[in-house]
C-alpha cells in the first residue's frame, strides 16, 4: 500500500508547470529584445536620412544657392508697350547680383501681375547668369474723373483709366514710361456717371453699361466717323442707352448693340449735314427706325477741327 500511494502521487505532480512559465518569460525578454532591434535600426534609419538631407541642403546651398556663378549679371526686359525697364525691374524687386537659382519666379510674376497696368508677365532663367521678364501692358482706351479729398477738407480732381476689358489702372507717370513723348491720357474719352465705389485699381468693371462704353470707343476707331468727330464724354448713367459729346459739340445717343450698324448711320446723317449746310446738335441713333435730330446753320457752328488719329504706342508688338 504505502508503495502504491508514492507511485500514485508522482503521476500528479505537476513537473511541467514550472517548465511552462520559464518558456513564457523566455519569449518575452525575446520580443522585448526584437523590439529594441527595430527601435534601433529606426533609429540608424532616420539618422542616416536626417545627416543625408542636411547633407544635400548644405551641398545645394554651397554648390547652387550661395555660388557666384549664379548671380543675376543681366537683366532681360521686353514690353509691348511704354513702361521703362527699370520700373519693371523695381516692382519686380529684383536686383542685379541675386542668386539666380534662388529666385522665387512665381513670387516675381505675382508681384508684376499685381501692377494694375500690367495685364500678364512670363519670368524666365537663362543660365547661368541671365533673367529674362517679359511683360504685356494694359492699353488705356478711356478714363474716369473723380473728386479726391486732401488734407484740410479740400478736394482735387483725380483720375483712372481703363483698358479694353475694364481694368481699372493709375495713369503712368512720365518718369515710369520708356516714351516720354508719348500722348497724354486727356486725350482718352472720358466715361462719366460710374459710381466712385467701383473704381478700384486692378479690378474689372461689372457694369453692362460701361463694358458697352468700351466696345463703343473700340468701334469707333475703325468706324467711317474716325478723324471727323472727337469722342469727348460717353455718359453711361442712363440706362438702356449711351450718350456721346464730341469736341465738336455734338450729342448722340448710342443703344447698347450694333454700333458699326449705328456709325454707318451717323456718317450718312453727317454727309447729309454738310451738303445742307447744317451742324447736327443731338441726335439720336438708338431709334432704329428714325434718326431723330437737332441741327442748326453751320455758319454759326463752332469750328473745332478733330484731331488726327495717331497709332497707338501702346500697340502690341511681338514679345
Amino acid at each position: 500500500m504505502p508503495s502504491r500511494r508514492k507511485r500514485r502521487n508522482r503521476l500528479h505532480r505537476r513537473g511541467h508547470v514550472l517548465d511552462v512559465k520559464l518558456s513564457a518569460r523566455q519569449r518575452q525578454r525575446n520580443r522585448w529584445r526584437a523590439v529594441i532591434f527595430l527601435m534601433g535600426i529606426c533609429a540608424l534609419v532616420f539618422a542616416c536620412l536626417f545627416v543625408a538631407w542636411r547633407g544635400s541642403e548644405l551641398l545645394l546651398r554651397r554648390t547652387i544657392y550661395e555660388n557666384k556663378a549664379f548671380a543675376i549679371r543681366r537683366i532681360q526686359v521686353e514690353t509691348d508697350g511704354v513702361l521703362s525697364p527699370e520700373q519693371i525691374c523695381a516692382w519686380a524687386g529684383v536686383r542685379s547680383e541675386a542668386n539666380l537659382m534662388a529666385l522665387d519666379l512665381a513670387r516675381v510674376k505675382r508681384d508684376l501681375e499685381l501692377v494694375p497696368a500690367i495685364e500678364s508677365a512670363a519670368i524666365e532663367r537663362i543660365l547661368p547668369s541671365t533673367l529674362r521678364l517679359r511683360v504685356i501692358e494694359r492699353e488705356p482706351i478711356a478714363r474716369v474723373i473723380f473728386a479726391r479729398m486732401e488734407g484740410r477738407g479740400a478736394y482735387t480732381n483725380s483720375s483712372l483709366s481703363l483698358d479694353a476689358n475694364g481694368y481699372f489702372m493709375f495713369s503712368i507717370e512720365p518718369g515710369q514710361r520708356n516714351q516720354p513723348a508719348i500722348a497724354p491720357d486727356d486725350r482718352l474719352p472720358i466715361l462719366a456717371g460710374i459710381p466712385t465705389a467701383d473704381m478700384r485699381p486692378g479690378r474689372q468693371v461689372e457694369w453692362p453699361q460701361v463694358r458697352a462704353a468700351l466696345m463703343l470707343i473700340q468701334v469707333f476707331q475703325r468706324s467711317p466717323m474716325a478723324g471727323l468727330v472727337d469722342l469727348k464724354v460717353i455718359d453711361v448713367s442712363q440706362p438702356g442707352v449711351l450718350v456721346v459729346a464730341t469736341g465738336q459739340e455734338n450729342e448722340v445717343t448710342f443703344a447698347l448693340n450694333d454700333f458699326e450698324l449705328q456709325f454707318g448711320r451717323w456718317r450718312l446723317v453727317h454727309d447729309f449735314a454738310r451738303k445742307a449746310g447744317k451742324h447736327i446738335l443731338a441726335l439720336d441713333l438708338a431709334v432704329a427706325n428714325n434718326a431723330p435730330m437737332l441741327w442748326e446753320d453751320a455758319a454759326g457752328a463752332p469750328a473745332s477741327s478733330p484731331k488726327p488719329i495717331k497709332p497707338s504706342p501702346y500697340k502690341k508688338k511681338h514679345v
